[in-house]
């Protein structure tokens, strides 16, 4: 049954900010007796998705992992009509556009819908960010609305979402003050690379010729001579997605010199992207275009943004009432494109240990759910986490990035199998929901909180 207001014997979830795991998560909470409600600092959804979400670029590519949580949801079929089909990212290397080597989402099968039980598909994240919304309702979500302080509640459960969200820094600094906190969760946010992230107008035929192939065409070009890659991609809605990566020399934070010194408005981005106009673009067409073209084609500057790319994951994720969720404890590099997919099995799993407390549970029932949950995960977040600075090597300069391209282009096929099964064999479900039984030949890691049951089980789960 949906939550309602006077469904006291469940702890009531309090969500705090809107992004890609705290609507997943509030959308399966949808499908619960427990009551919920999602807070969003930002006043509306701007054109490339909240504020929060341009850290993480403009597009997400969802494996096969993600399928039988969507299908579990009853939103499978209209992600897939909204989605175009994703399997390889073409390495290139400027000024030539043939590909160095190609990297592939998944193995080199005949079908991967049997071998998987889905494919691979890529969309803006805009249009993941709108599908997920529609699916709750208004009343319980609430924009412009900041969380400035939080208290903890006996019979209430804060889950933050953000890698600089406001209830996690509350959360550290407590912990920090009762000397609880450990060294490495105290440290700031590290990143090495600065991003530009757009979107084109929808073009014709004409304009890209790669829009109409089946597959969306990842292609990531790197510059020989400049600290300086980019990666476009053609979607479903005839737009092309792009990005522009700039290696910074060394490692820095937003407490270092060198990070007040780069300028991050709107101002910024234009002139960054008057640094990279001349960067060529393969679009399938004979005559070569430059990133340039795509600039002139994004409609507004607001489709245009300049970000940082952090990378962490914490060890603390949890504490008395409080857990977190998505990038308030792990980010990633996007080069390895797992920051969504984490988000979702986050929500997931964390569904399930939440549906499994008995109604009215104590503070420790509380935290051992909440323990559980990042036993559970972390694992394959600490997994992800190293593909991404693999993936962030591979289109890096020097010759670290070198050697990592030289084994990614002559890694042989019985080593690429194994790391096939351990990134996707993992595809959580919510044990309270009729289960997702598609056929795979590939074995699928074990889903310890698909096992889960509440003790009493006193309200009837939506079909």
């Amino acid at each position: 049954m949906p939550p309602t207001d006077n469904a006291t014997n469940r702890p009531k979830v309090l969500i705090v900010a809107a992004g890609l795991g705290g609507l997943a998560l509030g959308m399966i909470l949808q499908k619960t007796d427990t009551p919920y409600e999602i807070f969003e600092r930002a006043p509306h959804i701007k054109p490339l998705g909240m504020h929060t979400m341009l850290k993480s670029g403009s597009i997400n590519s969802l494996t096969g992992v993600t399928a039988p949580l969507f299908k579990q949801l009853g939103i499978w079929d209209e992600f897939r009509s909204l989605s175009k089909l994703s399997t390889t990212l073409q390495v290139i290397t400027a000024p030539g556009l043939n590909p160095e080597f190609v990297v592939a989402d998944v193995a080199d099968v005949d079908d991967p819908v049997k071998r998987y039980g889905a494919e691979a598909r890529a969309l803006p994240r805009p249009v993941l960010y709108d599908l997920l919304l529609r699916q709750i309702p208004k009343e319980r979500i609430h924009f412009g609305k900041m969380i400035l302080k939080t208290q903890q509640d006996d019979n209430g459960i804060i889950i933050a979402y953000g890698a600089y969200s406001v209830v996690r820094q509350n959360l550290y600094a407590q912990l920090q003050k009762e000397s609880k906190l450990p060294a490495s969760d105290a440290t700031p946010l590290p990143f090495v690379n600065i991003c530009l992230v757009g979107q084109t107008r929808p073009l014709t035929l004409e304009e890209f010729p790669d829009l109409a192939k089946l597959e969306c065409q990842f292609k990531n070009i790197l510059a020989k001579d400049r600290p300086y890659a980019t990666l476009h991609f053609v979607i479903a809605q005839n737009t092309v997605c792009y990005s522009v990566l700039h290696y910074l020399v060394g490692e820095t934070t937003k407490d270092d010199d060198a990070f007040r010194d780069v300028q991050w408005d709107q101002e910024a981005a234009q002139a960054m992207c008057n640094e990279v106009r001349d960067f060529p673009v393969d679009s399938g067409r004979e005559k070569q275009l430059a990133l340039g073209d795509l600039l002139d084609w994004t409609p507004n500057k607001e489709f245009i943004s300049k970000v940082m790319l952090e990378e962490m994951v914490f060890q603390t994720w949890s504490h008395g009432h409080t857990v977190l969720v998505g990038d308030a404890c792990h980010k990633a590099n996007p080069a390895g494109g797992s920051g969504a997919i984490n988000a979702l099995h986050d929500a997931a799993m964390l569904a399930n240990y939440i549906h499994a407390l008995p109604d009215h549970p104590t503070t420790k029932e509380i935290e051992a759910s909440f323990l559980a949950y990042k036993n559970e995960r972390m694992p394959w977040v600490e997994e992800a986490f190293s593909a991404s600075l693999v993936f962030r090597h591979m289109v890096d300069s020097g010759w670290k990035a070198a050697i990592v391209r030289f084994l990614m282009k002559n890694m042989p096929k019985w080593m690429n199998g194994i790391v096939e099964r351990k990134s996707l064999s993992n595809r959580p479900q919510l044990y309270f929901l009729p289960l997702d039984t598609t056929p795979t030949e590939m074995r699928l890691a074990v889903q310890p909180s698909l096992h889960l049951k509440r003790p009493e089980q006193k309200h009837a789960v939506a079909e």
